[in-house]
């Protein structure tokens, strides 16, 4: 099976709550592709701006990385995806703006007492992530 890399964001602000994204029914952390000569770093920071509309963006540290398979169009087969999570700054006092193309409906800042509830309408691989965060390690 073919291994796609991709980077994504853990991002969190200044009342320490959570930058979530609601697409096709789950609730996910932005995340994408990694492009030709982009960084890991590159990647997340780029696909946490195209996705939530967050501009000013602060990385942090790397948290680690998750992996789950998918049919990827473009391939025309199943491949494994090995997302890359990175843990973020952001500012909530910035305008969100959810990337319609990609159809992402809804992008929130997610207190931290209701993080978990979201989760339980996410990706399973996503809960361990969020967990090694500044979120719950203080």
């Amino acid at each position: 099976m073919k291994r796609v890399l991709a980077a994504g964001g853990v991002v969190i602000n200044q009342s320490n709550e959570l930058l979530m994204i609601f697409r096709r029914i789950i609730w996910d952390l932005p995340k994408g592709h990694l492009e030709k000569n982009e960084t890991l770093e590159q990647c997340a920071i780029r696909e946490v701006k195209e996705e939530t509309g967050l501009q000013s963006l602060e990385l942090v540290r790397f948290i680690g990385f998750s992996e789950h398979t998918y049919f990827d169009n473009k391939l025309n087969e199943e491949a494994i995806k090995e997302t890359h999570w990175f843990e973020m700054k952001g500012d909530k006092n910035e305008a969100l703006h959810p990337l319609e193309s990609e159809s992402i409906e809804r992008v929130l800042w997610v207190k931290p007492g209701l993080v978990m509830r979201y989760l339980e309408y996410s990706f399973d691989n996503l809960k361990p992530i969020i967990q090694k965060s500044s979120l719950f390690s203080g």
